[in-house]
């Protein structure tokens, strides 16, 4: 790892290992990253261009088309189609300029909806995704098969972790596009703020989620890439579930909100149940998160009441653009 370039690295997750690498990554001489805007990766010439103008042993692909259970539903091709493209591309055209080791990033959305808790790396193909986000997970999915074929073809080196959901610092906020952990700070902050009685949320709340600190995650993703060796998936969370109802007292508390909570059972829950069994990732890499749940949401809440002017802003400056564009 001394030439490593990471996709998505000015994302939630791509600035933190950004960090990680450079204070803890030894072997590191060069550290590659770009912008959307500079290189499309739904593009083949786009992508070999990318790998011409910034030569690596080391690719990290974290960059994806992501969102909320919302999302998902309005534009399940969308989701399929550019993240499918992404990866498949930028494996295919990796292995062609001899890169020496691909790190997919993907998601445990790629699991069978009725997965046994904790969900083991064996279970994978036991059965068809959770339907609002299946799209997804499958695109992402076929990426580990690719690069399990690839070893077996060409001895293309290229390993699979399996990411929980994330949360902390520099996540975003937009209502329209966030994830749970997010949008709950933000609904339950701008309810205290307005001072509404009720904050009203998606389904009836018995669905669990694990959730990984954004800082746990950028440091099992260095420790990965710089040991695991094997395509077969490994798993990277914290090993513990909490229902959407825990999660969303936990928040209330966090925010210092004081209304009622109503529950919208005319909404998806989405998956059931997720935990992961992530004994694979201890024996394996030595990774084992050091953020409890209760902490990271007092250190992400934190951050959104310092930065929420920035965010607001942002989101006014995309509205106005959107709306030009259109």
């Amino acid at each position: 790892m001394k030439n490593v370039l990471i996709t998505g690295a000015n994302g939630f997750l791509g600035k933190h290992l950004v960090k990680e690498l450079t204070k803890n990554c030894k072997s590191l001489e060069n550290l590659f990253t770009f912008r959307s805007s500079e290189y499309d990766l739904r593009e083949v010439n786009a992508v070999r261009q990318l790998l011409n103008d910034k030569p690596c042993d080391t690719i990290i692909h974290l960059a994806a088309k992501v969102g909320g259970i919302g999302a998902n539903k309005a534009a399940p091709g969308t989701f399929f189609y550019e993240n499918l493209m992404m990866g498949a591309l930028l494996v295919e055209e990796a292995r062609k300029k001899g890169v020496n080791k691909f790190v997919n990033v993907g998601t445990i959305c790629s699991y069978p909806k009725f997965t046994p808790v904790p969900f083991k790396e064996s279970d994978l193909w036991n059965g068809y995704p959770e339907e609002t986000n299946a799209p997804y997970g499958l695109a992402k999915k076929m990426i580990i098969v690719q690069l399990q074929s690839y070893l077996q073809e060409f001895g293309f080196k290229g390993i699979n972790l399996m990411m929980v959901n994330l949360y902390g610092p520099g996540d975003n906020f937009d209502l329209e596009k966030s994830h749970v952990i997010p949008a709950m700070l933000r609904k339950f902050h701008n309810a205290k703020m307005k001072g509404d009685s009720k904050v009203t949320l998606w389904g009836d709340g018995s669905a669990s989620r694990e959730f990984l600190f954004v800082d746990d995650a950028a440091q099992a993703v260095r420790l990965a890439s710089e040991k695991y060796e094997s395509a077969d998936p490994m798993n990277i969370g914290t090993g513990r579930e909490i229902t959407m109802k825990e999660l969303a007292t936990t928040i209330k508390k966090v925010t210092a909100y004081q209304g009622e909570i109503v529950w919208d059972t005319s909404k998806p829950n989405g998956q059931p149940r997720r935990c992961l069994d992530v004994s694979k990732a201890k024996s394996e890499i030595g990774f084992s998160a050091n953020i409890l749940l209760s902490m990271g949401l007092e250190i992400t809440y934190k951050w959104f009441l310092e930065n929420m002017s920035v965010i607001e802003t942002a989101e006014k400056t995309n509205k106005t653009e959107a709306t030009l564009v259109a």
